[in-house]
C-alpha cells in the first residue's frame, strides 16, 4: 500500500505568551521565514512551540537515565502539534565561550588539524633528525596497543614515541605546563593594591581590603600597632610593609560588626593587601566577585609557550613546512593553501590517507568560508567573537552531520552579518533543506525573507496587539497582501527615511588617530558631533577595534585625565561622558522586570508604604518588594514559580500554587492604592499604566518614555532577560531621555538586533530625541535601514581580517549611494534604488 507522508506541521490552538489560540500549518522540507514586529509573537511560535515541542518529544523517547541528565523543556501551551520532526535551534544569544575555546575547537577544525599533524606530519627524533612523512608513521600513529606511535629513526636508530593527536590538544595532554593551556599567565598588579595613598586606612586606602569579607582589616591592623588615622603615604616603611606583606596571623580583639553587634575576644585573621586578593581569588565563586578580583591582576603572554598554549616540544613536528602553532595563526581563508602544501610534501602511497583526512577538513571549512568567516584565525579566542560570529560557527557545524528529517529553528541568524554574506547564508539554508530537513528562520532581513519558500507573518502589533497570523504564503503572496507589515519592504513601496538628515557636516568633530592595532594601520578618523554616524564594513573589518576598543576607552581616559590607550596617538573631543549601549540582556534573573530596571518599582513601593493600611501595620517600602522576605510569597520566595524534583523525571517548573505567580504574600496584597494592589499594577501594560498614573508625575514620566522608545506592549512586571537585543537597548536608553546630553557620546553596537524594519524607524526616532538633546551618536551596524538614516557613514574594509582595517568610504549616505565605493556602498545603493 502506498503511504502518504505528511507535508506540513499542524499547530492547533497555540497560546504561548501572546499567541491568541492560533491555528497554523508550516510546510515541511521547505525554508520558512517568520516575520513580525518586535514582541508580536514570532519567537513564541518558533522557539516556544516548534523548538520546545520538537526537542521535548525527541528527548521523551530516550531512556529515563538519559533524560535525567538533559534539560527537558516544558510542554508548550498548545492544543495539538502534529507531524513535528525532532528539532535543533540556534538562539539569538549563544553562550559566551570560555577562555579555553578557540575558533578551531568550536568549529572542530582543530581536531582534524591535530589528526593531520599526527598522521601526515614530519616528526623529529630525540637526536634532532627529522623524519619525512611516510605511510609507516601514519600506520604507527593509528596502531592500537603498547607500541602505538613508536618510530625508529632511520639515521641514528633511536626508538621514540611520536606525538599523537591527543598530544596536540592544549585542553588535554598537550597543555603548556606554565599556563595550563590558556596561553596567558596572571600576575598580581601591585600598583592596584593601594587605591589612593592620600586616604587613611580607615578611609579605605587599601583597595584590596574592599573585597568581600575584608572590610575589618583596618581594625586588625590598628590592633597590631599600625596607625589607621593618618594618610597611607605618611606611614612608616615598617607600617607599610605590614599592610602589604604582614604575616597571616590571628589577633584576639573586640570586633564591632556592621550591624553594631560587639564580639568580645574575637579571633580575627589578618590578611595583608596581597593575601586579600590571592585568598579571595581562591575562595570566591560568584561571577561578580571574580570580576572585581580580576581588576587586581594583569595578564601577559605565557613566557614558556609564547601564547601557543602548547608544550614547546610539540612545535618541532611540521606539516606542510609549518608547526601546529603557525597553522593555528593562519586565517580560515589561508587554510586551503596550507592544505596544498601538505599534499605536496607527501609520497604517493600516502595520498589515500591524506584524501580521507582532508575530505573531512574541507567539509568543515567550506561552510565557514561561505558564511564570510574567512578572516578569523584558528587560534582566535572564542570569547572575543561577536554574537553573529558565534552563531555562524554554530550554523556551520550543523552541516557536518548531514542530517535528514530534522527541524532547524534559527533565531536572527543575520546578526552581525554584512549584506555581502547573506548570499552565503542562504546557500547554507538551501543545503539544509536539500539534505531533507525543514528550516524555520525568524529574521527581519528583507533579503532573507524574500528568499524563503514560505512566509508566516505574526502581528499586527506587539504584545497584546500581536499574536495573530496576519499574512502567509509565498513572498509574492505576502508582498501583495494589504495587511502585511513586511509587504511594502518586499514590493518596494516602503519609505526608508525616518528623519531629516543633516544637510552639511557638523562644524565640531571628534578626531582621533589609531596607529597599529590588530588590522588597523594609521587611521585618521573624524566623526561629527551632535549627528548620527554609522560605522559600517565587512565582518572583521575593524569596526569594534576602532570604536569600542580604541575611541571609547580613549575618551573615558581623557575624561579621567589618564594616558590614552597605547594604540590611540591623538584625540580631540568635546565629549565629557560616554554611554555604551549594547544588546546584552537587561538583568540576569527572572526577578528583573521592567519596573525594577526603571525607577517605577521604587516609586511604587514608596507609594504603597504611604497608604493608611501600610502605616497602620508599619509596612516600610521594603515590604513591597518581592525580593525581601517581608513582601515575598513564603512558598516561592518571590520567584512566582516553584521547581519540582520528580525523581526519575526531569525537574519541572510550575506556577507557585500559593501566590499563583503573583510573587507577593496576601498581607502585602491587601494594601490598596485607588483600588489596585501592587500585583494589579505590575500586570498593566504601558498604555494602561499611563491612564492609571496620570496624576503621579514621577511614574507617569517614566511610562511616557517607555512609550516613546516603542515599548508600549511591555507589562510593568515583564521579565527583562527575555527581551530581544533591540528591546534591551531601547530599555537602557529610557534613563537618558530626560536630560541634556550636549556633551554625551552614545555608542550603539548592532542596535537593530531583533528589530523589524518598522521597529528600526522607531529606534531612529529615539535616536533623534537624543540628538535633539545635544547628544552625539555612533552606531556600529550592518542594517541598511539604519545606515540610510545616518548623517555620516564611515565604511571600513575592503574585506575582513588582514584585508580590512582601511577607510574605504565616508560621507553622507546619499554621497555613498552616488559614488558606490566599497561593498557597503554598493549594497546601500542597490537597496535605495529598490524603493526610489
Amino acid at each position: 500500500m502506498a503511504t502518504t507522508l505528511p507535508t506540513k506541521i499542524e499547530i492547533r490552538g497555540a497560546r504561548v505568551h501572546n499567541l491568541k489560540n492560533i491555528d497554523v500549518d508550516i510546510p515541511l522540507h521547505q525554508f520558512v521565514a517568520i516575520s513580525g514586529l518586535s514582541g508580536s509573537g514570532k519567537s513564541s511560535l518558533a522557539m516556544g512551540i516548534l523548538y520546545e515541542e520538537g526537542s521535548r518529544r525527541y528527548l521523551e523517547a530516550l531512556s529515563t537515565y538519559t533524560r535525567r541528565r538533559i534539560k527537558l523543556g516544558a510542554q508548550a501551551d498548545v492544543t495539538s502539534v502534529k507531524h513535528i520532526p525532532s528539532a535543533l535551534a540556534l538562539k539569538q544569544r549563544p553562550a559566551v565561550p570560555s577562555e579555553r575555546a578557540t575558533v578551531g575547537t568550536m568549529s572542530e577544525l582543530f581536531n582534524i588539524i591535530r589528526l593531520i599533524f599526527s598522521r601526515l606530519g614530519s616528526p623529529v627524533c630525540p637526536n634532532g633528525h627529522r623524519l619525512e612523512p611516510s605511510l609507516e608513521i601514519a600506520q604507527a600513529m593509528a596502531r592500537d596497543g603498547f607500541q602505538m606511535g613508536q618510530l625508529t629513526c632511520p639515521e641514528c636508530g633511536v626508538k621514540f614515541n611520536a606525538f599523537s593527536a591527543e598530544d596536540f590538544a592544549f585542553n588535554s595532554d598537550g597543555a603548556c605546563p606554565k599556563c595550563q593551556g590558556t596561553g596567558k599567565v596572571r600576575q598580581l598588579d601591585e600598583s592596584k593594591l593601594i587605591g589612593d595613598d592620600s586616604l587613611t586606612l580607615e578611609e579605605g586606602a587599601v583597595a584590596s581590603w574592599h573585597l568581600p569579607g575584608r572590610n575589618f582589616m583596618p581594625s586588625v591592623a590598628a590592633h597590631a600597632g599600625v596607625r589607621t588615622d593618618v594618610p597611607y603615604r605618611d606611614l612608616t616603611d615598617q607600617e607599610k610593609d605590614f599592610v602589604l606583606n604582614g604575616p597571616q596571623k590571628k589577633y584576639k580583639m573586640d570586633f564591632v560588626s556592621g550591624t553594631g553587634r560587639v564580639f568580645h575576644d574575637f579571633n580575627a585573621l589578618y590578611e595583608n593587601a596581597h593575601a586579600a586578593v590571592l585568598e579571595s581569588a581562591k575562595s570566591s565563586q560568584s561571577e561578580r566577585a571574580q570580576k572585581r578580583i580580576s581588576e587586581f591582576f594583569h595578564y601577559s603572554t605565557c613566557p614558556v609557550c609564547h601564547g601557543t598554549r602548547l608544550k614547546p616540544e610539540l612545535l618541532t613536528q611540521l606539516a606542510g613546512g609549518l608547526n601546529i602553532a603557525q597553522v593555528s595563526d593562519l586565517t580560515l581563508g589561508d587554510l586551503t593553501d596550507w592544505q596544498q602544501k601538505v599534499l605536496a610534501t607527501l609520497p604517493a602511497d600516502m595520498h589515500q590517507v591524506a584524501t580521507s583526512l582532508f575530505k573531512e577538513f574541507e567539509d568543515d571549512l567550506r561552510p565557514l568560508l561561505e558564511l564570510g568567516l574567512d578572516y578569523l584565525t584558528i587560534a582566535r579566542n572564542g570569547n572575543t567573537l561577536s554574537t553573529g560570529e558565534l552563531q555562524r560557527i554554530q550554523l556551520a557545524r550543523t552541516l557536518r552531520t548531514q542530517t535528514t528529517g530534522v527541524l532547524y529553528v534559527l533565531d536572527e541568524p543575520s546578526i552581525g552579518l554584512h549584506p555581502d554574506n547573506v548570499s552565503g547564508l542562504l546557500k547554507i539554508f538551501r543545503e539544509l533543506v536539500d539534505q531533507g530537513n525543514s528550516l524555520v528562520v525568524v529574521d527581519h532581513n528583507v533579503d532573507i525573507i524574500q528568499a524563503a519558500d514560505w512566509i508566516l507573518e505574526v502581528g499586527p502589533g506587539s504584545g497584546a496587539e500581536g499574536g495573530q497570523l496576519i499574512a502567509q504564503g509565498t513572498p509574492q503572496d505576502v508582498a501583495d497582501n494589504p495587511h502585511s507589515k513586511i509587504g511594502p519592504y518586499l514590493n518596494g513601496t516602503a519609505h526608508l527615511l525616518a528623519r531629516t538628515i543633516a544637510p552639511t557636516p557638523a562644524s565640531d568633530q571628534i578626531s582621533f588617530d589609531v596607529a597599529d592595532y590588530f588590522n588597523l594601520k594609521d587611521l585618521q578618523t573624524r566623526l561629527p558631533v551632535n549627528q548620527l554616524s554609522a560605522v559600517t564594513g565587512f565582518s572583521g573589518a575593524g569596526k569594534t577595534s576602532l570604536i569600542l576598543d580604541s575611541l571609547v576607552p580613549a575618551i573615558q581616559r581623557q575624561i579621567k585625565g589618564q594616558p590614552l590607550p597605547a594604540q590611540v596617538k591623538a584625540l580631540t573631543s568635546p565629549v565629557k561622558e560616554v554611554v555604551s549601549v549594547d544588546a546584552s540582556p537587561v538583568g540576569k534573573t527572572q526577578r528583573s522586570t521592567v519596573a525594577t530596571y526603571t525607577s517605577i518599582m521604587d516609586n511604587l513601593r514608596r507609594l504603597f508604604a504611604a497608604q493608611p493600611l501600610a502605616k497602620e501595620k508599619h509596612y516600610t517600602p521594603s515590604y513591597f518588594s518581592y525580593n525581601n522576605k517581608q513582601g515575598a510569597c513564603p512558598n516561592c520566595g518571590g520567584a512566582g514559580v516553584v521547581t519540582l524534583d520528580i525523581q526519575f523525571l526531569p525537574d519541572m517548573q510550575q506556577v507557585c500554587p500559593v501566590c499563583h505567580g503573583e510573587r507577593y504574600n496576601q498581607a502585602v496584597q491587601a494594601v490598596k492604592w485607588h483600588g489596585y494592589s501592587i500585583v494589579d499594577l505590575l500586570q498593566l501594560d504601558i498604555p494602561q499604566a499611563l491612564a492609571v498614573f496620570k496624576d503621579v508625575p514621577k511614574i507617569h514620566r517614566e511610562l511616557q518614555l517607555l512609550k516613546e522608545v516603542g515599548l508600549s506592549y511591555l507589562h510593568l512586571g515583564e521579565s527583562t532577560p527575555s527581551l530581544s537585543g533591540g528591546e534591551a537597548q531601547r530599555l537602557k536608553l529610557v534613563k537618558h531621555l530626560n536630560h541634556n546630553q550636549s556633551t554625551t557620546l552614545f555608542v550603539f553596537d548592532e542596535p537593530t538586533i531583533g528589530l523589524h524594519p518598522l521597529d528600526v524607524k522607531t529606534l531612529v526616532n529615539v535616536m533623534q530625541q537624543l540628538l535633539d538633546r545635544g547628544a552625539t551618536i555612533i552606531t556600529i551596524t550592518h542594517d541598511l535601514n539604519l545606515i540610510v538614516n545616518a548623517d555620516h557613514v564611515l565604511d571600513l574594509g575592503p574585506r575582513g581580517g588582514a584585508k580590512g582595517g582601511q577607510i574605504v568610504a565616508q560621507g553622507r549616505p546619499q554621497d555613498l549611494i552616488r559614488q558606490s565605493q566599497g561593498l557597503t556602498s554598493q549594497y546601500l545603493a542597490d537597496y535605495w534604488r529598490r524603493f526610489n
